[in-house]
């Protein structure tokens, strides 16, 4: 399994520029996740109605690297601010289990087949941050979602692909419990359900604070669970995903 790779050569300078010109307080949030990444699920019929249904997740189901960055804004302690940057994209090989008619193309059973599945995600997320209930804290919200999604499969120079950007608005929720000195548990959760689909995007992560600069600026590392699940079912396209990771990360509080 080969993953594609978008650089971060450009974005993420930029992004500690302006998480270091923060105000004293800790008001800015830059978090970069790197994981690895399992698929229990990834069916695909295209056109949805007429095409043939096959499993990508049959072909290969990790793991594969990849990564995401955040960078937030707090404003006046309740409210937040967060952009976030998700490439997400798998190559795997195998064989067809059966002859598939996928794009107005007919793919074969028995030959060397490639798979390309991408779903790269750019999200702004406003969040309201409630009062602390006990050693809770809570945040409720909603997020804007550009998806850019891709499905190919080849043999050898029989090639045919599916594209998609769209627009998904979604529900955020946060929570997060500071269990112990220097230790806190957090829950994130991105979702929607409508009846053109779903998305979900969650994790549970624990985060140990390694080092302060000043009162409020923190430098912490996390590591936990992911897990994307949701897709589509039109006319135009079927596809259904379910992403499993293993994540690790640094987060920094300026």
């Amino acid at each position: 399994m080969r993953i594609r790779r978008t650089t971060l050569s450009l974005w993420l300078p930029m992004a500690l520029a302006i998480a270091w010109s923060g105000r004293a307080s800790a008001d800015m949030l830059l978090a970069v996740e790197g994981s690895l990444a399992w698929q229990s699920r990834n069916e695909a019929r295209i056109p949805g109605a007429g095409g043939t249904r096959f499993s990508i997740a049959d072909l290969a189901k990790g793991p594969a690297a990849d990564y995401r960055v955040y960078l937030g804004y707090k404003i006046a302690e309740r409210h937040e601010l967060r952009a976030l940057y998700a490439p997400f994209g798998v190559e795997v090989d195998g064989r067809l289990a059966e002859p598939v008619d996928f794009a107005g193309s007919s793919f074969a059973t028995g030959a060397d087949t490639q798979a390309f599945y991408r779903f790269n995600s750019y999200r702004l997320t406003y969040a309201y941050h409630l009062d602390p209930v006990g050693d809770w804290r809570f945040a409720f919200g909603f997020t804007a979602k550009i998806r850019d999604a891709e499905i190919r499969l080849r043999q050898g120079p029989l090639e045919a692909s599916k594209k998609n950007l769209g627009f998904v608005p979604l529900l955020n929720f946060q929570a997060a419990n500071e269990f112990a000195e220097d230790w806190t548990f957090r829950f994130d959760l991105d979702g929607l359900m409508a009846p053109q689909g779903r998305a979900f995007d969650g994790a549970l992560f624990l985060e140990r604070r390694l080092a302060y600069f000043g009162a409020a600026h923190a430098f912490s590392v996390f590591g936990g669970y992911r897990t994307i699940e949701g897709g589509a079912n039109n006319d135009e396209v079927f596809n259904f995903a379910w992403i499993h990771k293993l994540v690790f990360g640094l987060r920094g509080d300026f």
